[in-house]
């Protein structure tokens, strides 16, 4: 087959098989495993294939016209270059990855099989929006994702938080998505077509003729799907949703499309030196914000959500300094190790019995339980924090050399303005993401007190799969040197300069990081008193139980939620801020929330007292005239008599006197 007729397959596979699944997983649910697995994993292979033949040179460019507009022409069309191809395979690598976990995590769901086939259609939008070469068809793969992701989040939505976060995530990204699509539309108007390289081509001349309007309104939508400041407060909430949705929104869909999509369309942001400043703004507090937050979060996933806003600023701010080539090998080898870190992360949940970091720090054993997550989970801890030879060492450096690099005024592919944001809250941040990479890693797995759970043997499919992502999260770094035939030729060999600040500011994070947990462990209260009541009772299970409960053990003790957590003496003041995201909710409720509130009850003030009175009054009328005709209607013959000569009687009269004045 071609490879125009392979590419084509990839993202058509996983869609027969969510169309299969949500058909025959209710009614025969042995299929429902096999329907999730094959597919995607089929689709892996086409990728790989796809990638291969590519291998990085010309672009693969097919189209044909999908239905005549009259106008501007809609294509479904291919536009498979080095980095697409490259996406296409992180996607179908995690996509599959996720689908073996989740028959092992969701394998006593009722709602296994909805579930599995929305998966597989959420790889398939994901892969349509990688492979597309015409922006409409792009953004139908672009808002399936968003309603994907919609069900998925609420997976449980027995419980408030899901339906709420569910809500949330769906409300926040359409809201960017509002002024995208005006941005898509004036973007076409200009090149007088969808497709993408003939935008590509207009820009190239010229023939844009609003740069800097038509990138903040793509820059918007992009914040929302990408989760970017100031729209990223939907993810931390969407960890209400299973785990394995999360490690598939976080590593290859939703949130890295936004970044796959400016870099795509990175000229287009070029033409306008505001925009590009725009970006940098937006990623240098995306960066830095997110990083103090999850150095706040107790919730293990929230802890990484955070963390996932904060990497996908590091990609936002290579593209800023023009640099795609970094923002995707980072986009890369981040798919690898936050999909490690979820699936990771949801062993140890599953193995704890609880999210709380402050729980699981009074448990102790809890590596013993579950070796593979431990060690595995080490691993991606170590490429988030960028610590060499890890895959994110490699590519947060090459995010940080391209800003390096502009800032000096060594390339002029963006303004110096935007180069030293990007460096500056980078290597902050490379400070920050260290310390709460350390202090997850010392809360979860050194815990001291009870002894952590014993729930059997975490299934083969779960665990499997931990190992299959920690060989890229280790190695795929060293790719850097073959790399750049599939970027644009950009060079991704690590800067002396940067490479020396970035890990020696992520040591100092990590080593300052451990001696404050030193230092709370060591003033950490043994609830004494509650143990001399219940001698029989083990010190450490009733830390773990009064922490669980938040309240103090057998009503006498009292306890901090955290006692020993390192995060709280570092941030200080800034604490009780930080785990609430700096207030940025309350801040969109009182701008958005309740103006709408206020609004709606205005409505049905108006409804109930304008609108209900008029009907009310226009119906009154008639049922006046009514009530005096019926009571008219006695049923009595001589009263009906009476009338009818009392009538007569007055119009004889009434003549009479006109007969006389006449």
């Amino acid at each position: 087959m071609t490879t125009t007729t392979l590419a084509v397959l990839v993202p058509l596979l996983p869609f027969l098989g969510a169309a299969a699944g949500l058909l025959l997983g209710g009614t025969s649910p042995g299929l429902a495993r096999p329907l999730a697995v094959l597919p995607p994993l089929a689709s892996l292979l086409l990728a790989v294939t796809v990638a291969v033949r590519q291998g990085g040179g010309q672009a693969v460019d097919a189209h044909t016209e999908l239905t005549p507009t009259g106008s501007v022409p809609i294509e479904l069309a291919l536009h498979i270059d080095g980095f697409a191809a490259l996406v296409a395979v992180l996607v179908g690598v995690v996509a599959t990855c996720v689908q073996i976990y989740s028959t092992g995590y969701l394998r006593d769901d009722v709602r296994y099989p909805s579930y599995a086939a929305l998966v597989s259609l959420f790889t398939s939008a994901m892969l349509l929006v990688v492979y597309s070469g015409d922006l409409m068809v792009l953004l139908v793969g672009w808002e399936i994702m968003g309603i994907c992701s919609y069900f998925l989040v609420g997976h449980y939505w027995e419980t408030p938080e899901a339906r709420a976060a569910s809500l949330k995530a769906f409300l926040v990204t359409k809201l960017g998505d509002v002024p995208f699509l005006i941005g898509l539309f004036a973007l076409a108007t200009d090149a007088g077509s969808f497709r993408i390289t003939s935008v590509l081509g207009t820009v190239a001349s010229g023939g844009l003729h609003h740069p800097t309007l038509v990138a903040l309104l793509l820059l918007a939508g992009v914040a929302g799907k990408s989760a970017l400041f100031p729209l990223h407060t939907w993810l931390p909430d969407a960890m209400a949703g299973p785990t394995p949705v999360s490690a598939l929104i976080h590593a290859a869909t939703m949130v890295a499309a936004g970044i796959y999509f400016v870099a795509r369309l990175l000229p287009v942001f070029q033409a306008s030196s505001a925009a590009m400043v725009t970006l940098a703004v937006m990623a240098g507090v995306t960066m830095a914000g997110s990083g103090l937050a999850a150095l706040a979060q107790d919730d293990i996933k929230r802890v990484l959500a955070y963390s996932t806003i904060g990497q996908l600023g590091y990609m936002a701010g290579a593209l800023a300094v023009g640099d795609r080539g970094a923002a995707v090998f980072h986009l890369l080898a981040h798919g690898a190790f936050k999909a490690l870190l979820f699936l990771a992360a949801g062993v140890v949940i599953h193995a704890s019995g609880t999210n709380s970091l402050a729980v699981m720090s009074r448990m102790k054993g809890l590596r013993d339980r579950v070796p593979d997550a431990y060690w595995t989970m080490t691993v991606a801890l170590l490429a988030l924090a960028a610590i060499p030879p890890f895959s994110g060492f490699f590519s947060k450096e090459a995010v940080l050399g391209a800003a390096e690099h502009v800032a000096t005024g060594h390339t002029e592919h963006a303004p110096g303005a935007a180069g030293w944001i990007v460096l500056v809250t980078g290597l902050i941040t490379a400070v920050l993401t260290a310390a709460y990479a350390t202090r997850l890693w010392l809360l979860a797995f050194h815990g001291r007190g009870a002894e952590a759970p014993d729930h059997g043997r975490q299934p083969n499919t779960m665990t499997a799969v931990l190992w299959v992502l920690a060989v890229p999260s280790l190695a795929f770094g060293l790719a850097y040197g073959p790399l750049p035939d599939w970027f644009d030729g950009r060079d991704l060999t690590p800067v002396l300069t940067t490479s020396v600040l970035g890990t020696g500011l992520a040591l100092v994070g990590g080593i300052v990081t451990y001696g404050a947990w030193r230092h709370t462990t060591a003033l950490a209260r043994v609830p004494l008193g509650a143990v001399a009541a219940h001698p029989d009772a083990d010190a450490g299970q009733v830390e773990a139980e009064a922490i669980a409960s938040h309240e103090p053990a057998f009503g006498d003790i009292a306890y901090a939620p955290d006692p020993a957590d390192p995060g709280r003496l570092l941030l200080g003041p800034l604490h009780r801020h930080a785990a609430v995201g700096f207030h940025l909710d309350a801040v969109y409720h009182a701008l958005f929330v309740r103006p709408v509130q206020a609004g709606a009850r205005l409505v049905r003030f108006l409804d109930r007292e304008v609108v209900d009175t008029y009907v009310r009054g226009a119906g009154a009328l008639p049922r006046w005239l009514g009530t005096v005709v019926r009571r008219a209607q006695t049923g009595n013959v001589q009263t009906y008599v009476s009338a009818l000569l009392a009538g007569t009687v007055v119009l004889v009269v009434a003549a009479v006197l006109v007969a006389t004045g006449a």
